[in-house]
């Protein structure tokens, strides 16, 4: 009896920043059938867990579709070498990634995954700047809630998000405060700090970017 044909499947992520505005992308092609292609933004978060998003919703795809033998193609050459252990998976966020990964490929009769140049992967890339761009239309970015990573590990996530956000707005207030003490109030402008640390929350997607008008008040 021969095997099933495998299903050819290109991922891709991306975050603007680094971290940054992200998103993912996928297109699954089983022989004899039209294209399965998929994009969305995932709020923010660094390049890699964004790859790594892209690799779960696509396993998790091709399941569903009733794929027997899968291989995948990413330009991500970290994603390949420690999908193939090659690479040791260190950080911790994308650790939990990895294991759902790992354990996804394992309701696959066959899972390959390949490194291809960035030009053999541009559809995926595409997709996922096309998701990047419509979500920035208009200044404002919805933000779309990452459930493959934050429903796995919420506490990892959120604990390093909060981590740095605090980080960031304590050295925004000690640099003010620095400046306070030395008997000028004015400098820098309270409401200014204030503009910094909505900023920073807003970055953060934590609060909604105020309106002009509502600035303007």
């Amino acid at each position: 009896m021969s095997m099933p044909v495998a299903w050819k499947i290109h991922i891709d992520g991306a975050a603007r920043g680094n971290p940054g505005p992200a998103a993912y992308a996928f297109i699954i092609q089983k022989e004899g059938s039209p294209p399965v292609e998929e994009k969305g933004t995932l709020g923010t978060m660094t390049n890699n867990l964004a790859e790594y998003t892209a690799l779960v919703r696509a396993l998790d795809r091709a399941c569903a579709l009733g794929a027997q033998r899968l291989i995948v193609h990413s330009d991500s050459e970290l994603l390949v070498k420690q999908m193939n252990g090659e690479y040791r998976v260190k950080n911790p966020d994308l650790r939990v990634l990895y294991e759902r990964a790992r354990e996804l490929g394992g309701q696959f009769k066959q899972v390959v995954i390949r490194h291809v140049p960035r030009e053999h992967n541009s559809r995926a890339d595409q997709l996922c700047n096309e998701a990047l761009d419509e979500a920035a239309q208009g200044g404002r970015a919805p933000f779309v809630r990452n459930r493959d990573f934050e429903d796995l590990a919420p506490a990892a996530h959120q604990n390093s998000a909060s981590k740095a956000l605090r980080e960031k707005a304590l050295s925004r207030l000690r640099s003010a405060a620095a400046s306070w003490a030395k008997g000028d109030a004015g400098k820098p402008a309270p409401e200014a700090v204030w503009n910094e640390l909505w900023q920073l929350l807003e970055e953060s997607r934590l609060v909604l970017p105020l309106e002009e008008d509502d600035q303007a008040k």
